[in-house]
């Protein structure tokens, strides 16, 4: 029997690992010169492999809520994860914000020694062979290879083909007319964990003064909830951690009335009466600027960004100032292109599949991992799903082949 796996992504890999340790033959294709490029841009800064939250949180974190999501991550969750990491080598602590990551903060190890535990496995890797279509009865693929097309025949594939999200690294959702064609559900893919634009773009003052600097221990309000964190300024709008954290509420509200507004409170432990006092204080020959640095500490981009949010008379009205400083409107216009998000939403709906994450359609066909329809923030919840789902549709295409 012999399976092939479409995505050398961690769902592809999770997948081909479980198949290989029950004694499967596993080929995997992917279009790229290597496997793991994106998993590798995800280590770049740290890799964030998972988070310590209890499960029931971090479940929470999913979007849409679905209950094979929640299975895939039951049955592999962020202990199951730490205890895999070890396994290869490579420990993981938990850091003061609650994320886990290896010891030495680096991806490469950790993909390293998994594709070598995959290559003694008998796994089979064949890069630059990008995916075309599927054989009619779904037992065969058609792929793009560097001296021409070729098709493979197999018992089961397993389609772990990424979102849209960095289509440089191979996850570019052409895999969308494939499946449409083929009568599967599809929900549209968008960009999740995105930067957004401000209607119009920053002023070129604030642009070229500010752009790449970051809002430091500021507090985010959106739709109710409220957080704490940085984000940071662009060219033309806002990016960063504490804006992905709130990605899919305002890409939603911007989707169905055009536009939709965070609240930046800029002195989140200061009380709006404190701040008030402040800056209602008899200033004499002091500046605005020098003023506000002195009794408040605003100074760099968050006083800038009151210069380019009030009018001269705002800021000059104790009242509005102190609102502003705690609770600054800031309208979004757009979500940035999802090719430069960090991830994306949207996929092969859950309606489409059975339990073990085989296309109804299509028996012997498999989904896994960022191409199915659903979404989570930063902080280890990505790549969580991600190998959970491949390790469910390893574990289905057992199934289907009678070897569980």
């Amino acid at each position: 029997m012999k399976v092939v796996v479409i995505g050398a992504g961690p769902a592809g890999l999770a997948a081909a690992e479980v198949l290989c340790s029950n004694g499967v033959a596993v080929e995997v294709f992917d279009a790229m010169p290597s496997a793991g490029r994106k998993f590798l841009l995800a280590g770049r800064g740290g890799l964030n492999l998972t988070h310590s939250e209890p499960l029931e949180t971090f479940l929470s974190r999913y979007r849409p809520r679905n209950p094979l999501l929640d299975r895939a991550v039951r049955s592999f969750g962020p202990d199951a994860l730490r205890d895999w990491s070890d396994g290869l080598g490579v420990p993981t602590f938990v850091g003061s914000s609650g994320r886990v990551f290896p010891r030495d903060f680096k991806a490469a190890p950790l993909l390293r020694a998994w594709l070598h535990r995959l290559r003694a496995g008998g796994v089979v890797f064949h890069m630059r062979q990008r995916w075309l279509d599927l054989g009619e009865d779904g037992r065969s693929v058609r792929l793009a290879a560097p001296d021409g097309e070729r098709t493979v025949r197999a018992d089961a594939v397993v389609l772990a083909l990424g979102g849209a999200s960095w289509p440089r690294l191979g996850s570019d959702g052409a895999w969308q007319s494939v499946l449409q064609a083929r009568g599967i559900a599809l929900r549209p893919l968008v960009p999740a964990n995105c930067g957004f634009d401000v209607p119009g773009g920053w002023s070129g003052h604030f642009a070229s003064r500010f752009a790449g600097q970051p809002f430091k221990s500021v507090a985010v309000e959106v739709e109710g909830t409220r957080r704490l964190g940085e984000f940071v300024a662009t060219e033309s709008g806002i990016e960063g951690s504490l804006v992905y954290a709130f990605s899919a509420a305002l890409r939603d509200r911007i989707a169905s009335e055009g536009h939709a507004t965070l609240r930046l409170d800029l002195l989140p432990a200061r009380s709006f009466e404190q701040v008030l006092s402040e800056v209602s204080h008899p200033r004499g020959s002091r500046s605005l600027s020098s003023h506000l640095k002195s009794r408040l500490g605003l100074e760099g981009i968050k006083l800038g960004i009151l210069h380019e949010r009030l009018s001269r008379e705002a800021l000059h009205d104790p009242m509005r100032l102190a609102g502003s400083i705690k609770s600054l409107a800031l309208r979004l216009a757009a979500p940035r292109p999802i090719e430069e998000a960090i991830s994306s939403a949207g996929g092969v709906c859950f309606e489409s599949l059975d339990e073990h994450l085989m296309l109804q359609a299509l028996p012997g066909v498999f989904c896994a991992g960022e191409m199915l329809d659903w979404e989570a923030p930063t902080g280890g919840y990505l790549l969580t799903a991600s190998i959970a789902t491949g390790r469910l549709a390893g574990t289905g295409v057992l199934r289907h082949l009678g070897r569980a």
